[in-house]
């Protein structure tokens, strides 16, 4: 009865079947399953077969409707959740073309083939910026290893060139302790501690190549004093906007009401507004000051920085600077 497969292998077929031929717009009749069995794995069976393993199937956990039609009503992935991961992929800066391309390819695969045709969108890749890194795949694969571990790692860290290539830093090699990686505005983040200090740093991983993992231990968290007892990753991310390296202050801000939108998009929720009126609003927040300073020009006159004084006066010396630029005679 069974020609070119094997009879252990007909549950798994028909279920491949039914994950890319089928969803709830996309029924088959048992005898469509059966010409799909010898069209694309040379099987032929009966339509008892068929009951039975779709049976079979269904006590091993598939949501498998069959009722009348076939089709497979419970995925790991939906579309739309496919979607966003592809789009994730799609817009990410630090994966390569190639890599972007390779990635994407793997998740249309886990759709039905119907699937395939919502996605055009993906023909867009290759206008868009991607890193000219090919090591980051393997990079986050040894960071990982390594932040598991618990040891440290040596890297050559990079930055571009003007010829828009990227080029090491320094020739001595980076020694961190790794501790987390972290997204943030569409790139990747190493929070670590470079080995000869005690504070914590930030290194974009599509800037980082050649990984070595060190046998030596990660330095304790307890050794790094910018883990204090009240660190936690959301915290440190909201006061980090621009991964900026260096201590956080308490800022007070007076800003435009329109910008609250603004504000939660980058700092969370975790800030106190102390005056309001029909225009403006009083905030206090805690936040890294050089990112607080690049965020206050960021939005210009909407913005006006109170407090502290040390702050106020950066951005008040970075204005004349700019000033003088775009008046000169």
């Amino acid at each position: 009865m069974y020609a070119g497969g094997s009879k252990k292998l007909l549950p798994m077929l028909i279920l491949e079947i039914l994950k890319e031929h089928t969803d709830e717009q996309h029924r088959l009749t048992q005898q469509e399953i059966i010409n799909n069995l010898w069209t694309q794995y040379g099987v032929k069976c009966d339509r008892r077969s068929v009951h039975n393993n779709l049976e079979a199937l269904k006590d091993m956990g598939y949501d498998i409707f069959t009722s009348r039609k076939c089709y497979l009503s419970e995925r790991d992935f939906d579309d739309a959740e496919l979607r966003m991961l592809i789009d994730s992929v799609l817009f990410s800066k630090i994966l390569s073309q190639a890599q972007s391309k390779r990635l994407i390819e793997k998740l249309i695969g886990l759709g039905n083939k119907y699937f395939k045709d919502t996605v055009p969108h993906v023909s867009n890749l290759p206008a868009l910026f991607h890193s000219d890194n090919k090591q980051v795949m393997l990079t986050l694969n040894d960071l990982n290893k390594a932040i598991k571990a618990k040891k440290k790692v040596s890297f050559i860290y990079n930055s571009y060139g003007t010829d828009f290539k990227l080029h090491p830093k320094r020739k001595e090699p980076y020694i961190v302790n790794p501790y987390q990686m972290v997204a943030n505005n569409g790139r990747y983040y190493l929070i670590g501690n470079y080995d000869k200090y005690d504070n914590i740093s930030h290194y974009r991983i599509d800037r980082i190549t050649s990984v070595e993992i060190l046998p030596d231990t990660v330095k304790p968290k307890s050794d790094v004093k910018d883990f204090t007892t009240d660190w936690t990753l959301p915290k440190h991310m909201a006061e980090h906007i621009y991964m900026f390296g260096g201590e956080s202050v308490t800022v007070k801000i007076r800003a435009e009401k329109y910008l609250m939108d603004e504000l939660i998009d980058w700092f969370g929720k975790d800030f106190r507004i102390t005056e309001e009126d029909d225009e403006f609003i009083t905030v206090i927040l805690k936040c890294n000051v050089q990112a607080m300073k690049y965020w206050a020009l960021q939005y210009g006159d909407s913005v006006e920085i109170l407090e502290p004084d040390t702050l106020r006066n950066q951005i008040v010396d970075d204005i004349r600077t700019m000033l003088k630029k775009y008046l000169k005679e």
